[in-house]
């Protein structure tokens, strides 16, 4: 058995919220169909350069919802399993050395994926996992990436379970449809946490075109979120429930990290305009 984890992150900081990141987890088993279903799907709907929340636009918007209902089919169908892991602006961690805040991206990076996905809990049988790692181009000096990926190689997930530095590589995102489509979902919860679809542009009256139609498809992709939990309700600013089974942190298709340093103050004043966002639930 082998995971393949594709990684990547997004805003550092916004209003309310920062340091996103993302990951989605295929089994081997299942990762050449999967793959294959998603380029043909774009191939189908014309899109042939990368899908990115960042083109995603008026024009193109049924198609990128079109791609994304599709995505969230393997999700819901255990084919992905998708974490998003994010921090709030007001939560101020206290204490911290001059080489934590100089590496605070790598570090915040450690955590996601040492814990995010619950891999402890995903090798039931026992039988050896080998696991991969693909990170969309890291954005530091290549000094700080190889030691980031040298820490990676010390993460104990659990018995039977391996990862060898062979195996933790940097992708060219153009080339992997598994991370476009996590991007997209990645982005769009970074829009509505960070309040962007109220935003209107300098000297304008009204939002742009572009921005409402990024709205619509956060709006989809919630929507798809919900489906797969129709026994509660989800909450996308707050850190997803493990419902008094901590193998859930595996076995949930999909779920939300709220990250809260150990040892934190909270100031309120850090969030724009001392308010905090609605989240919907």
């Amino acid at each position: 058995m082998e995971y393949i984890i594709y990684c990547d992150e997004s805003v550092k900081k916004g209003d309310y919220f920062g340091n996103f990141y993302g990951g989605a987890l295929v089994k081997s088993i299942d990762f050449e169909k999967v793959s294959k279903s998603l380029e043909e799907k774009k191939q189908q709907l014309n899109l042939f350069s990368e899908l990115k929340w960042t083109k995603v636009s008026h024009p193109y918007l049924d198609k990128y919802i079109d791609f994304i209902d599709l995505y969230f089919d393997y999700i819901k169908a255990d084919k992905i399993k998708i974490r998003i892991m994010f921090t709030q602006n007001i939560h101020i961690a206290e204490n911290l050395t001059k080489d934590q805040k100089e590496n605070e991206f790598f570090l915040l990076y450690y955590q996601f994926i040492k814990n995010a996905f619950g891999l402890e809990y995903s090798n039931h049988n026992n039988n050896r996992v080998n696991l991969k790692l693909f990170f969309d181009k890291l954005p530091d000096t290549q000094e700080k990436n190889n030691r980031f990926k040298t820490y990676l190689l010390k993460i104990y997930y659990g018995k039977d379970i391996y990862l060898i530095s062979e195996n933790i590589v940097e992708v060219n995102s153009h080339k992997h449809v598994i991370l476009q489509g996590m991007d997209i979902i990645l982005g769009s919860i970074q829009f509505r946490l960070n309040n962007e679809h109220r935003k209107i542009p300098e000297g304008q009256k009204r939002r742009g075109k572009k921005t409402i139609a990024k709205e619509k498809l956060y709006n989809h992709i919630y929507n798809r979120i919900k489906d797969l939990y129709p026994n509660f309700k989800f909450n996308i600013g707050i850190s997803t429930g493990i419902h008094n089974d901590y193998k859930n942190k595996w076995l949930y298709p999909y779920r939300h990290w709220l990250f809260i340093p150990s040892n934190h103050t909270i100031d309120y004043t850090k969030t724009k305009k001392n308010k905090n966002p609605i989240f919907p639930t």
